[in-house]
């Protein structure tokens, strides 16, 4: 019965059928399989483009999952460039090399055509393609696609096999898709370098800027900085504990008053500020608004410049063009009474001579204090011509005592006329010094106002200023040394950190204008010396200019 089955089965063909069949799935299943593959394929492609991969790692993803999928023993991506054909990248990395492309090139043809094809070539119509020995060849059968930013072709993908006819018009397909997905790839890569550049460029610049530079949000936290804040600027910042701008600039634990970030969520335009620090800095700061896309205030960049030493420029220019200003009327004034009283004490020693010759001897007397009255008016004149003098050298051998004695000649009377006794303790024997005689003058003049001023405000018994001079030994080197003290009202500790900022002062608006130190220790400093203060309020103060005596 079972013979019999069989040989009705084999008559009636139903046993081929059975086998048809499964070959047919079984050719289906390899190429649901092959097709998944190459979906898979394209989809890691895709994900590739919003990763910072190279075109080289692209490729050797794709070729790692092509055996699944095609015959593949090289996978090149050839771009144009100048007008000439270049292998960028190729799978195995080292399976050839190609010096140069020939005019019949199969990737020259699909460019020029911008259409995909197959081709089936001898091995000496790709000779140009030098195979490394270790990879089996020659190539014989390629399929290539171009590779396309928008209508124009920036080159092609070969897919190349050793087989012969090893590609069908399916397989271009995929090829084709395959190089549409690495065109925008390399386009990616390309924009992805560019704005990776930019960042860069950018970040460098605003690291690379000296002055300090903050962006804060609306919220005062502190986004980003350059980490410029000098030493005297990072106190507050290093020990801050919350990340608010008021708390890391100014040690605050709220906004600070007329904040100008408020100013700037308030107007949207920049505002300028000065900001005088305790330790003494003049800092000039400038916030700006930052817009996002919808043109909404998201962000203050702050920037911060340092201004003292600018100010303080600004400050003795101001202060040289008075003192130029007042120095030519007071060379105009002496020179106008330098001529009378030339007349005045010649005249009074003739009268004095012919009275000692008639033996009038008192009135003779007379006449003797008269003409040494004229001879110290010729003096304190010829101490505001040299004051005065603008061809003075920058720099020449001075005696300090002797500055000294001119400049209390010009000023003496006026601070006796306060009910100011000025003490004198001048120290003998000092070496003299390379300076500016004029400069030294003005430094001294500015401490003696100074103290006058401050013994203006004190109800003393006895009000003194005391100028001295002396030799000092201090870090290995000798100074000359030249002081002004007095007993007057003193310094508040926490003000003598401002004493030197310019324009900063103490006094009434029509008493000082905030120059005179600031000037004075610029003078100081451009003669390689200091200024040193020790003040104690309600005692007094001492002002000491010290200037190097050269070895």
């Amino acid at each position: 019965m079972n013979n019999r089955e069989k040989l009705l089965e084999q008559l009636t063909g139903v046993d081929s059928s059975k086998l048809n069949y499964y070959i047919e799935l079984k050719k289906r299943n390899q190429e649901i399989l092959k097709q998944n593959s190459r979906l898979e394929i394209l989809q890691q492609l895709t994900r590739d483009i919003n990763i910072d991969m190279s075109i080289e790692d692209i490729l050797e993803r794709a070729f790692i999952k092509f055996p699944q999928t095609l015959s593949c023993d090289f996978l090149g991506l050839v771009t144009m460039r100048s007008g000439s054909l270049r292998l960028k990248a190729l799978m195995p990395r080292d399976f050839c090399r190609i010096d140069n492309f020939p005019a019949h090139s199969p990737a020259l043809n699909v460019i020029r055509e911008k259409k995909a094809g197959i081709f089936n070539l001898t091995a000496e119509e790709l000779s140009h393609v030098q195979i490394n020995p270790r990879y089996p060849g020659p190539l014989r059968a390629l399929a290539v696609a171009p590779m396309f930013k928008r209508d124009e072709v920036i080159g092609a993908l070969i897919v190349a096999s050793v087989a012969d006819a090893a590609y069908s018009e399916a397989d271009l397909s995929f090829v084709q898709h395959l190089a549409d997905q690495l065109s925008i790839s390399i386009q990616n890569a390309r924009l992805y370098k560019q704005v990776s550049r930019a960042k860069k460029e950018w970040e460098e610049t605003f690291l690379a800027v000296t002055d300090p530079i903050f962006l804060v949000d609306t919220d005062y936290n502190v986004l980003l900085h350059n980490n410029r804040l000098s030493p005297e600027m990072s106190g507050f910042w290093n020990q801050a504990v919350s990340n608010k701008c008021f708390a890391r600039l100014h040690g605050r634990t709220h906004p600070c008053e007329n904040c100008p970030i408020r100013e700037v969520q308030r107007t949207g335009k920049p505002v300028f500020q000065r900001w005088q620090t305790d330790a003494g800095l003049l800092l000039d700061l400038s916030y700006y608004p930052v817009l996002n896309e919808d043109k909404r205030l998201s962000a203050v960049t702050i920037i911060i410049k340092d201004v003292t030493e600018k100010t303080k420029m600004e400050a003795q220019l101001v202060q040289t063009a008075k003192l130029a200003a007042l120095g030519e009327m007071a060379a105009g004034v002496a020179h106008e009474l330098n001529s009378p009283m030339t007349v005045i004490i010649g005249t009074a020693q003739l009268l004095a001579r012919d009275l000692q010759l008639e033996a009038q001897y008192e009135k003779a007397e007379v006449l003797e204090d008269i003409i040494n009255s004229g001879l110290r008016c010729k003096r304190i004149i010829q101490n505001l011509l040299t004051f005065s003098r603008q061809n003075q050298p920058p720099v020449t051998d001075i005696d300090l005592n002797g500055e000294v004695e001119r400049v209390l000649s010009m000023i003496q009377y006026q601070i006796n006329r306060s009910q100011i006794r000025i003490v004198e303790q001048l120290a003998p024997f000092l070496p003299r010094l390379t300076a500016n005689g004029p400069q030294i003058q003005q430094v001294l003049t500015n401490f003696l106002i100074n103290a006058r001023d401050a013994l203006a405000e004190v109800e003393r018994k006895e009000k003194v200023i005391t100028v001295a001079t002396a030799l000092l030994v201090k870090g290995g080197r000798k100074w000359a040394v030249l002081s002004v003290g007095d007993n007057g009202v003193g310094i508040p500790p926490e003000n003598l950190s401002k004493i030197f900022t310019p324009f900063y002062t103490s006094k009434e608006a029509t008493k000082g204008t905030g120059l005179g130190l600031s000037v004075s220790l610029g003078i100081a400093e451009s003669h390689n010396g200091t200024i040193e203060v020790e003040s104690r309020e309600g005692e007094g103060s001492t002002f000491s200019l010290l200037l190097p005596i050269e070895q």
